[in-house]
């Protein structure tokens, strides 16, 4: 026998002897991994208990937060106040009597670069910056409860839920009709799924000439009351009002009764303006948002430097939170629209703001 053969032989068995051994391994290996398999099946079941277990504790507590209290309204649970704000709500009775504005310039060029390139991404629908405002207001009051409140019958309460209304021109024509419109957003809603209900609601308002149903129809109905009937009407719905009484088909839908109602005014190229409050329903905040333009502003490093700006303005309840408070909140809309990224996180999901 040729050596070559006998090297050929060598090999074969060498190859058979690897063969053996890889397949042993690999039995053995499958039985590691089987065995391994059940274990974070095992560990996965376990962990499903106890996140089931969890998940039955927080919504245990959930509910208990939520259920109504001595005192608590349908659309608020009643706070403690300090004394200051106790003694105000009695001195100062009315919402108007205790309004307090600011005004201020937001730097929105960062927020237009992060619209261009997020619009070319999403030709299906135009993100605009009410949707963003609108968003950041809703991620401003998530993370700072306190603009959440509001007073009635000298009490103060905070809202169970955020919720932000907005007026939606039908047509952009002088004998145009008005429909109200109210978002809810949730600890899940980000600045995607906030744009397309904004987006999908006001193309369903926009479909008819007439009113679509809600507060509009209780409003159009209300006003064919004679005017002697409707003036008692209207003090009985008052003085519901007051006691946080008056039946949901009255406030579902009604801006009065939401924690912020805003005007994009820069939609029909208007200057922010001052809006008054109403002593009627719970909105202790309200917001403008005006045109977008250019101004020269001051940067960090003392350069000056041709920005876009958007004026907003903001008329608040001073009762609900200090200046401080109020100022601080503002802030953090800025860091929002200097941050636009913040936009694409839940609601639910700190920013990381420091303030």
């Amino acid at each position: 026998m040729s050596q070559e053969k006998k090297d050929l032989k060598a090999q074969a068995k060498a190859d058979a002897k690897q063969a053996k051994i890889d397949a042993k391994n690999a039995k053995l290996q499958a039985k590691i991994d089987a065995k391994q398999a059940k274990i974070d099946a095992k560990n996965a079941k376990k962990q499903a208990k106890i996140d089931a277990k969890q998940a039955k504790k927080d919504a245990k507590l959930k509910k208990k937060q939520l259920r109504r209290r001595w005192g608590d309204r349908r659309d608020g649970r009643r706070v403690k106040a300090p004394g200051l704000q106790t003694i105000m709500a009695y001195l100062w009775p009315k919402r108007t009597d205790c309004e307090v504005y600011l005004n201020d310039t937001i730097d929105a060029t960062e927020l237009l670069k992060y619209l261009e390139r997020r619009n070319a991404e999403h030709p299906d629908y135009k993100t605009t910056i009410f949707h963003c405002a609108v968003t950041g207001m809703a991620r401003m009051v998530k993370e700072r409860p306190l603009m959440n409140r509001f007073i009635q019958g000298y009490r103060l309460y905070e809202r169970y839920d955020i919720t932000i209304s907005f007026v939606v021109k039908r047509k952009f024509a002088d004998d145009a009709e008005e429909s109200l419109m109210v978002l809810t957003p949730t600890d899940e809603d980000n600045l995607d799924s906030i744009s397309k209900k904004i987006v999908g609601d006001v193309k369903e308002t926009r479909k008819s000439e007439h009113s679509t149903g809600g507060v509009d129809a209780t409003l159009d109905a209300f006003a064919k009351i004679p005017r002697p009937i409707l003036a008692v009407v209207v003090r009985i719905i008052r003085w519901l009002d007051f006691w946080g009484k008056n039946p949901k088909a009255l406030t579902q839908g009604d801006p009065n009764y939401t924690t912020i109602l805003t005007s994009n005014l820069g939609s029909i190229k208007c200057p922010a303006v001052y809006h008054h409050l109403s002593n009627y329903g719970t909105n202790s905040i309200m917001i403008t948002i005006g045109t977008l333009h250019k101004e020269e502003i001051i940067m960090p490093d003392g350069t000056k430097e041709i920005r876009d700006v958007v004026d907003v303005g903001a008329t608040l309840d001073e009762r609900i939170a200090d200046g401080f408070y109020f100022a601080r909140s503002l802030k953090l809309i800025k860091h929002v629209f200097a941050n636009p990224e913040l936009l694409e996180k839940p609601l639910g999901e700190a920013s990381g703001f420091e303030y």
